[in-house]
């Protein structure tokens, strides 16, 4: 399915969702959900949102969206921060040099980012009652240990053109894609209706996405507060890598997450919610969602937003090693 047909579905039913784009913040090892305080964490991320991003963001310690000064997102008032894995491309040599991201076709000329959705049911209703998340409140979605993804809103679709929807795999594309890779990552939306986050970061939430922008399933009665279905889309652009040359010399994908996964399968998200005051709840509590008096920013204002690097490494150029593997140095 192409892009316009989605667009023109979305056009007759704007009362169901928001949709609007984050640039990046910052490109480093930080991940204060699963390794707070932990400097450098793992491997590498992309990071979007509020600046008041970093390695430990304690809840204890206030609300976030009470010390963020700026957002990278479209709407000023979500100081949240949205997180994912960043894409590598090995080279027949075994270096490895770091995937460029481009925003969606219809966010403007942002510094790399993604799109980010939030959803009651689907795009064509909002009529059941969604709670707002809270201060404090953050989850994740997959896991970099899974080798088989078999989670229906974790996905990947190989663009043929910007414009393209559908099509999505489990895994990494097996071919070169024309236009890039995206990645897709849907979090689940029924909460237990207690906690803010548990030790895996997921148990306090249930998943009954169907897959794709479905509506997602009933609540089960361990978790049956309903909440915003958030997903996020972020296009890396592989083109400059599409000679089949460069590819490894038995013909398999050459692309990797940061944490060196080739197959795609612990694709994962991190979302850490930091809204101002009551916004999200107004924004889900309104028919439509998007003339709510949400206020927005230039992308120019967008694009400004921006934190100093924590973590001192090389990520970009030609590696020897994914950062956090080993040795490295640049090539």
């Amino acid at each position: 399915m192409k892009w316009l047909s989605l667009a023109l579905a979305m056009a007759g039913s704007s009362e169901a969702y928001l949709r609007f784009g984050c640039g990046t913040l910052t490109v480093e090892r930080l991940d204060p959900i699963v390794e707070p305080g932990k400097v450098p964490s793992s491997h590498v991320h992309q990071i979007v949102g509020g600046n008041a991003f970093n390695a430990s963001m304690d809840p204890a310690k206030g609300d976030i969206a009470n010390k963020a000064t700026c957002t990278t997102c479209q709407f000023t008032e979500d100081l949240s921060n949205y997180w994912t894995a960043v894409m590598y491309f090995r080279a027949r040599n075994g270096s490895y040099k770091r995937v460029p991201q481009y925003p969606n076709a219809l966010l403007g000329n942002l510094n790399g980012g993604m799109t980010v959705y939030y959803l009651q049911q689907d795009f064509n209703s909002n009529k059941q009652k969604v709670t707002s998340f809270k201060p404090g409140f953050r989850m994740t979605v997959g896991s970099p240990g899974v080798t088989k993804n078999t989670h229906p809103g974790l996905r990947y679709t190989c663009l043929q053109d910007i414009m393209t929807r559908g099509s999505e795999t489990y895994d990494f594309p097996t071919k070169p894609c024309p236009a890039g890779i995206m990645a897709i990552h849907h979090f689940p939306a029924c909460w237990d209706g207690k906690n803010l986050d548990s030790p895996n970061h997921q148990d306090h939430m249930y998943n009954t996405v169907k897959g794709g922008f479905m509506p997602a399933g009933a609540c089960p009665s361990s978790h049956p507060v309903r909440m915003p279905q958030v997903a996020l889309e972020t296009m890396w652009n592989t083109t400059m890598f599409n000679d089949k040359s460069l590819w490894p010399a038995d013909g398999s994908q050459p692309f990797v997450w940061s944490y060196d996964d080739s197959k795609g399968s612990g694709t994962h998200g991190d979302y850490l919610f930091g809204w101002k005051g009551d916004a999200l709840q107004r924004t889900m509590d309104s028919t439509p969602l998007l003339s709510n008096g949400l206020k927005t920013q230039s992308v120019a204002q967008q694009n400004a937003c921006s934190i100093k690097p924590t973590v001192k490494e090389e990520i970009d150029g030609w590696l020897t090693h994914l950062p956090g593997s080993g040795s490295m140095s640049g090539m």
